[in-house]
């Protein structure tokens, strides 16, 4: 039997041992979104659920809006990809993001190695942020797109939910790319600036 004839054969034999598609899966209704009452509250010390939490590293990024309003955020992740969606998680008290919120877009910048200073700039909160820093326009949203950064990803405000004392963003993403020459990413664990450890 030649090439062409096992080919023939194995597709048979595929099409032949075929599995059923599985049913697909509904969705669970969206549960009654509310406040948590005192009397709800877990007994947990503030300092230890950080202190605990602390131990998960993360990438660390600034999240921007035209025309300049910006903030540092270690709560940035990726959601879905069909469609694709991302999702940041931005304190209730937040003075940044309800100039976010009017813009409907936002672009994620995701910091390297070396910007550790250019995200605490973004984490002091009634400075002007942008002051000294440069940038150009994302494509499609115009949010500012910093330089320097790994990667960006250009985004429209899909959905926000509630979570406790923040809330949840979720981006649809309209845009997106990575520097022509990315450095390592800027890590946060255990309360400071890290970088990637290699054997």
């Amino acid at each position: 039997m030649g090439q062409a004839g096992m080919a023939e054969a194995a597709v048979r034999y595929l099409r032949s041992n075929r599995t059923p598609a599985p049913e697909p899966v509904e969705a669970l209704p969206r549960p009654d979104l509310r406040c948590v009452a005192e009397d709800e509250r877990a007994p947990l010390d503030p300092r230890e659920f950080r202190r605990v939490l602390g131990t998960f590293a993360t990438g660390v990024a600034v999240v921007t809006a035209p025309p300049a309003a910006g903030f540092a955020c270690q709560s940035f992740t990726s959601l879905s990809l069909a469609p694709p969606l991302v999702a940041f998680m931005v304190g209730r008290t937040s003075s940044t993001w309800p100039r976010i919120a009017r813009a409907g877009v936002f672009c994620v910048n995701v910091l390297g190695a070396g910007q550790g200073e250019l995200c605490r700039a973004f984490a002091v909160s009634g400075a002007d942020k942008f002051a000294g820093v440069a940038y150009d326009a994302a494509p499609v949203s115009g949010s500012p797109r910093l330089a320097g950064a790994v990667a960006w990803i250009d985004c429209a405000i899909h959905a926000v939910h509630t979570g406790g004392d923040h809330l949840i963003v979720v981006g649809r993403v309209n845009a997106l790319g990575t520097a022509d020459d990315p450095s390592e990413p800027l890590l946060f664990h255990r309360g400071r600036f890290t970088r990637p450890a290699h054997p």
